[in-house]
């Protein structure tokens, strides 16, 4: 690493291909939706193993769609994480549903499937579990707790593209698998998201609901077979993924298990180094599954460390290496307090975490100078 210059949290690997591939689409005069998010969306469905698939602008208009598609009722209850970014509780009250959190497991940070049961109610239509950091959730349990009380499941794999749990890949296990393309992600379009659905017409639905409320594959009526009138049949949204971003994304999902295996030599290389230090490490991936490496995440408690999470934070950003928290719980945030009177304290794992995690530079563009700078920052910052 250059002197004086920042290694900047989640900054992504934009190769040449990438760029060639944009260049292509301006020359083109087609940047909007059209043929490569046609072909983005089909590589995707071949990746994951899926039947069908819908890209769109983000995994929160992917969580939005997928719980209209869901049929859910105004006043319906939704199970989800208390431990997660404020897009998967958003998606939930856009559509006129009724968020109810559940306590994560300390050691995973996903949703503790003994406490989804505990808040089942006669309202309660669907589960809403996030894959965090890449882990992937105890779907066995959560995928029999749906069946027992005929409930809907919509995986938030934000976090996990490539994550599996014995063997099936995340996204399939529910009714519907809602990925993201952030910038930050494993893969990246800048912005973006897909979505998966194993029913081919809630899928039709979140199509038409993704584009204005538009028939499906409107965007083809300026196509080279002339123009053709397109029918509004629902009040829909403007979600839909477009060419700039798909000719990023093409090229980033060929490379996807290159990047997946440099972050797991990175987490191994990060566990190695740490591992004398007084922090808690992300615990090992359960057997038989995938983890897609997404963050690695630390914690601090000051009363081992003898730094808190923000100070240590503040030392990172002044030796120019930017971190990241993954996350303070939902109930921590003021909106949500006012709103329905939750209480960090009444999830006091997501608490601790929210309180105590940071998140460490990891990805792929990441050289070998900058983690050698990161590891010998951590390492001056926490004594043993």
């Amino acid at each position: 690493m250059k002197k004086n210059t920042q290694i900047i949290f989640g900054a992504p690997k934009i190769e040449d291909d990438e760029i060639e591939e944009i260049v292509s689409v301006i020359k083109s005069k087609w940047i909007g939706t059209g043929p490569r998010v046609d072909k983005f969306e089909d590589m995707f469905r071949k990746y994951k193993k899926a039947k069908f698939v819908t890209a769109v602008n983000s995994c929160t208009a992917a969580l939005h769609l997928s719980l209209i598609a869901a049929r859910l009722e105004p006043g319906d209850e939704v199970i989800t994480t208390p431990l997660t970014f404020c897009a998967t509780i958003n998606a939930i009250i856009h559509a006129h549903c009724t968020p109810v959190l559940a306590d994560v497991d300390l050691k995973t940070m996903n949703i503790s499937p003994e406490c989804i049961e505990k808040k089942i109610t006669s309202r309660t239509r669907a589960i809403l579990p996030v894959h965090f950091s890449g882990r992937p959730c105890d779907m066995d349990k959560i995928v029999q707790i749906s069946k027992k009380n005929s409930l809907k499941i919509i995986e938030d794999c934000a976090h996990a593209i490539e994550a599996e749990y014995k063997g099936q890949p995340t996204g399939l296990f529910g009714d519907f698998g809602c990925f993201s393309f952030y910038v930050t992600k494993n893969i990246t379009t800048g912005e973006g998201g897909m979505v998966i659905a194993r029913n081919e017409n809630d899928m039709e639905r979140i199509k038409i609901m993704a584009l204005h409320g538009m028939k499906k594959d409107a965007w083809k009526r300026f196509g080279d077979k002339g123009y053709e009138h397109y029918s509004i049949v629902e009040c829909g949204y403007k979600y839909n993924m477009i060419d700039l971003q798909a000719a990023i994304g093409i090229h980033q999902l060929m490379r996807i298990e290159k990047y997946w295996q440099g972050r797991k030599l990175l987490w191994d290389i990060y566990n190695e180094s740490f591992a004398d230090l007084p922090l808690q490490l992300p615990v090992d991936p359960e057997i038989d599954t995938k983890h897609a490496y997404h963050l690695y995440t630390i914690l601090l408690n000051p009363e081992i460390t003898g730094i808190d999470r923000d100070e240590f934070i503040k030392k990172m950003s002044g030796k120019k290496i930017g971190t990241g928290v993954h996350y303070l719980s939902i109930p921590e945030h003021p909106y949500y307090q006012q709103r329905f009177g939750w209480k960090p304290e009444d999830y006091p794992n997501a608490m601790q975490i929210g309180r105590q995690t940071v998140s460490l530079p990891f990805s792929a563009s990441l050289e070998n100078s900058d983690i050698d700078n990161i590891i010998c920052a951590v390492k001056q910052i926490i004594h043993k």
